[in-house]
């Protein structure tokens, strides 16, 4: 991997004014694509990340690891009321955790981000996104967008380049669990929903189009606008509802149960299909990695996934006073990073290494018994890129790294792949998308 991306850096070094061209090309497409952050286009990068199919089939080898070993404890949370007292919930989503799904798969979707070193591949875990895993539609834009880039067109014509599909294959899949719940019918009529302020998202639209190109009826709606009647869950135009594809993130489900009642209701009865339940949430909170390291959980692990774990899960202590040292963690803050049990998008999280050592003195103790988690800091790979955005010529800068594996079903279906120049590598710390492609060294 490192020397596919090496060889496209030494490309672009080669022949710089094409590569300018096309990379401005890159960044004008995506200002007017429907790749769109918080009401912003997308930033990306120019260099994208190339896997070769090694390193694919030992990323395919993680995800089926976790993906076993995260079976176990949901399904575990859901046998033994011991073992639950473990997370943090509150009653209310204990009691939505518990109802009853209708069908076996436990986790239907997942975006698994990892720390992935190019060289020996060896990888940490950075979180679980289960509820409202997103990011497809900035993939697939900017695959469109990095189309001319000329390094690329030069490496293909020695390699075969192809990217990851994440539409598609996302109704396949949602396809085959529908066909596995116990109330289901012939032609479902399926609606993506989520709380949706301002503009339709457009990867709810991408996706949309992609279950009806399938053959499916399928509508958005915003979860608020749910009724529920003659025990069927209902959109506004008094339409039935079969199947639901649930981005709505759990927290904001718990924020907002009073406005959402006959999405609740449907739920509680059964009465509706929803992919994914909320027993993915069991794995979405963060706690789960301090909850994975436990002697309550390793107990019902084989002896390989024991080490899994302590191989690929950062040591995790909650931040509460008496439960870690406070004098090595203030003297050794590049070592550490704080994060909140239940919060995406990056929001409250801080790594040392970004700090100095007052600022992080201070966000260690006003995060302090506030249901915040204190983790080991895995330091990003590193590789070089160039940021095209602005009408200047970039030199090469070295940015760290992020790879997150998308699951479909139990099956890894692709990658989606960000960099930053901060530790934490977010939106909210200007993270940029980078595109990811698999590269078979095979001759074209």
């Amino acid at each position: 991997m490192k020397r596919l991306n090496d060889e496209f850096m030494t490309l672009v070094r080669d022949f710089p004014e094409e590569n300018f061209k096309s990379g401005q090309q890159a960044v004008e497409y995506m200002e007017s694509s429907t790749a769109i952050y918080k009401g912003i286009p997308v930033a990306c990068l120019y260099a994208p990340k190339l896997f070769s199919m090694d390193e694919w089939e030992s990323l395919k080898k993680a995800a089926h690891g976790i993906c076993g070993i995260l079976d176990k404890v949901i399904q575990r949370y859901l046998d033994d009321a011991s073992y639950r007292k473990l997370f943090p919930f509150p009653k209310a989503l204990e009691e939505l955790i518990l109802t009853e799904a209708g069908y076996p798969r436990l986790l239907p979707i997942g975006r698994l981000d990892i720390f992935f070193n190019e060289e020996d591949y060896s990888f940490q875990f950075c979180e679980f996104n289960a509820d409202g895993a997103s990011a497809m539609n900035e993939d697939r834009e900017l695959g469109i967008a990095l189309q001319q880039s000329h390094a690329l067109n030069k490496m293909g014509e020695i390699y075969k380049i192809t990217g990851f599909e994440f539409f598609d294959s996302w109704v396949k899949e949602f396809a085959d669990i529908y066909s596995q719940y116990t109330n289901k019918v012939d032609t479902p009529r399926i609606v993506i929903t989520d709380f949706i302020e301002g503009p339709m998202p457009n990867e709810f639209i991408e996706f949309k189009k992609a279950f009806q190109k399938a053959g499916y009826d399928t509508d958005i709606c915003e979860i608020r606008q749910f009724t529920f009647s003659d025990g069927k869950l209902r959109t506004p135009d008094g339409k039935p509802v079969d199947a639901i594809y649930r981005r709505a993130v759990t927290r904001d489900i718990m924020d907002n149960m009073d406005a959402i009642p006959g999405f609740l209701q449907a739920a509680r009865e059964n009465a509706v299909c929803i992919v994914g339940h909320f027993r993915t949430q069991i794995i979405h909170n963060k706690a789960i990695f301090n909850i994975l390291r436990r002697p309550e959980t390793l107990a019902f692990l084989t002896e390989e996934e024991q080490e899994y774990v302590k191989q690929h899960i950062p040591e995790t202590l909650w931040l509460n006073s008496g439960t870690f040292d406070l004098e090595e963690v203030l003297t050794n803050k590049d070592a550490w990073i704080i994060k909140p049990e239940d919060l995406y998008g990056s929001r409250g999280v801080f790594a040392g290494v970004d700090m100095d050592a007052d600022t992080w003195r201070k966000a260690v103790e006003t995060s302090m018994n506030t249901g915040y988690l204190l983790q080991k800091f895995c330091p990003p790979y590193q590789t070089p890129n160039m940021d095209f955005n602005g009408n200047h010529r970039p030199k090469p800068a070295m940015y760290n790294n992020i790879t997150g594996m998308f699951v479909y079903n139990g099956k890894l279906q692709g990658v989606y792949s960000r960099a930053a120049l901060t530790g934490v590598i977010s939106p909210m710390n200007n993270a940029m998308t980078v595109l990811s492609l698999l590269v078979d060294e095979q001759p074209s």
